[in-house]
């Protein structure tokens, strides 16, 4: 081999950034290059003669003497490396900003040195720092768990705040119906009111006329039978029915005047629902509450159950009445849609300890018993898709959070479902939302 292709080696061997170390079949170094001086401490002039496992003792009871035993035993030429075996050799780390205990990883593989007869005579030991790599792995690793923990927390923290918002544009929709509905009620009722006026000043016009129209009838034996004008006014009397007349028209006034008192009703009924006049908690009447409140959702429920009412003797109550009849309007459509054809739907009052208990139960079809205990959750709905949005009840468990109070359930397939709704006489106050 030229001289200077030899030099060229001899530096590359001594300077690359690797370990190289040669041991003899006496586990003695008999070289190794600077990355190993270096990171040992040990210069070549104090190597010599020395036996690996002296100078790293960590080595021994690993099981590799008897590799390297087995390597010098081997005689296939067609072997030529040891399996890689990391963490042999414990090298303090001098450039360490944690401290002297931190240790340089060296990972390291056996290469059997063969000579023309075949014959192992030396072991190279090839040692390679993965220190860096392995530290890079390990933060990187670290940084990546901490990613993954921070996302998983930022996912539940948007999903709650999702659940928030939709609940609150919810709770939004529902005080903008109750301000409509208010707004309504109070633009009806000025026709209605003039309508009323009106009606009662016919009812007393036709009382009047009334009083002529018997005052004409007793004249009339007096009459000439005979003549013309006296034939025409029979003759009209009959036609139009005259008696069958005043008894209709008494009637249909007193009809107007009901169906009057029933639109009165209905608006007020509106505006209790709604409760736009009271921005404060209060104490309010719950059988109010829910009368208003199954007037207001009658169409929903009229065609598909009968309404029937325990109500015990329950004193007034301190609440957020709209809210509160929120949650009753939750539960009495959910019951209504419970049930397929015709049912019933039954409220029950009483005083429970310190508190009212309502409790609302249909005979619909129930609920599933692996899907109870997630009816409270958002978005989460049994109805068929597109005929929920599954915040209905999760709204009405944050009402009565917010009351204080609970709010549980039991049902049965194909038995049906019963609410129950536990309030507190005097909670404590919380911010309106």
């Amino acid at each position: 081999m030229d001289e200077k292709i030899s030099r060229l080696i001899n530096m590359a061997v001594s300077q690359i950034n690797a370990g190289m170390v040669i041991i003899d079949s006496d586990r003695n170094i008999i070289f190794w290059n600077r990355f190993m001086q270096i990171h040992s401490g040990i210069a070549e002039g104090d190597i010599e003669g020395k036996n690996l496992f002296e100078l790293f003792p960590d080595l021994k009871g690993s099981g590799i003497e008897k590799k390297i035993d087995s390597v010098f035993l081997l005689k296939n030429l067609a072997f030529t490396s040891w399996e890689y075996r990391p963490y042999l050799f414990k090298f303090a780390n001098t450039h360490s900003v944690i401290g002297a205990e931190e240790w340089m990883q060296q990972d390291c593989t056996f290469s059997p040195l063969i000579d023309e007869a075949g014959t192992v005579t030396h072991i190279c030991l090839s040692v390679f720092d993965s220190t860096n790599t392995a530290t890079y792995q390990n933060k990187l690793l670290r940084a990546s768990s901490s990613l993954i923990k921070q996302r998983n927390k930022l996912a539940t923290i948007n999903q709650k705040l999702e659940e928030a918002q939709n609940q609150l544009l919810q709770s939004e929709k529902m005080a903008a119906v109750g301000q409509l509905a208010a707004g309504v009620a109070h633009e009806i009722n000025n026709p209605v009111g003039y309508v009323n006026s009106n009606i009662s000043t016919l009812e007393s016009y036709l009382d009047e006329l009334m009083q002529m129209l018997a005052a004409y009838e007793a004249c009339e034996p007096a009459l000439d039978e005979s003549s013309e004008l006296t034939k025409a006014m029979m003759l009209t009397k009959e036609t139009i029915d005259l008696d069958y007349l005043k008894e209709d028209l008494v009637n249909l006034i007193k009809e107007s005047k009901e169906g009057l008192d029933r639109v009165k009703k209905i608006l007020q009924d509106l505006k209790d629902f709604s409760h736009v006049d009271e921005s404060d908690w209060q104490f309010s009447d719950l059988h109010k509450g829910l009368d208003s409140t199954l007037n207001v959702v009658s169409n929903e429920i009229k065609y598909k159950a009968e309404v029937v009412k325990h109500y015990g003797d329950i004193p007034e109550i301190k609440c957020l009445s709209s809210q509160i009849n929120q949650v009753f309007m939750n539960l009495l459509v959910n019951a209504a849609h419970a049930i397929e054809s015709h049912g019933t739907i039954t409220i029950t009052t009483n005083i429970e300890g310190e508190g009212i208990s309502i409790a609302i139960e249909d005979t619909g079809s129930g609920i599933p018993e692996d899907k109870l205990p997630r009816i409270f959750e958002p978005f989460f709905t049994t109805k068929p898709v597109g005929s929920g949005t599954g915040l209905g009840l999760s709204l009405s468990y944050n009402i009565i959070h917010k009351h204080d109070g609970k709010i549980t359930v039991k049902s049965e397939p194909g038995k049906g479902t019963k609410f129950q709704v536990w309030l507190p006489h005097n909670p404590p106050e919380q911010p309106i939302q």
